[in-house]
């Protein structure tokens, strides 16, 4: 996955943490192991408590819209083995879930789909965020 543009993103420690001891698990030949490092070498780091309450964090349930399709999707951000094949589940590990970590809302990221096409999401809303909820071990 290559991005495209790349907006400031914030990401929290317990986060980070949990990601890097994902990614540590995953092949290292797998793409969307180096794109998610990727994001979070370029990351501005906060503790969970001083999460803004605007930004996509683990476990958030997001609004974004995807371009040039047009569409609006509504997911949660999980791990992959969090993930169930519920159509409302967003894995960090796809490219719209590596996409999303870190943006707050109104933002909006655009990266090279495998056909070549560029595909744009801008986050819309956050409905829940753990951080915002006081759900820090979430």
């Amino acid at each position: 996955m290559q991005i495209t543009t790349r907006p400031a993103i914030i990401v929290s420690e317990r986060d980070l943490e949990r990601l890097e001891g994902m990614l540590a698990g995953l092949p290292d030949d797998l793409p969307a192991a180096d794109a998610l490092r990727d994001e979070l070498d370029r990351a501005e780091i906060r503790r969970s408590e001083a999460m803004p309450a605007d930004v996509v964090t683990m476990n958030s349930r997001i609004r974004f819209v995807v371009e040039p399709a047009g569409r609006e999707v509504e997911a949660t951000l999980v791990y992959p083995r969090d993930v169930t094949g519920a159509p409302d589940q967003l894995s960090v590990t796809t490219p719209a879930g590596i996409a999303v970590l870190g943006l707050a809302v109104g933002q909006q990221i655009e990266w090279l789909a495998p056909n070549g096409q560029t595909v744009r999401a801008r986050i819309v809303d956050i409905a829940y965020q753990p951080e915002r909820a006081g759900d820090t071990l979430r």
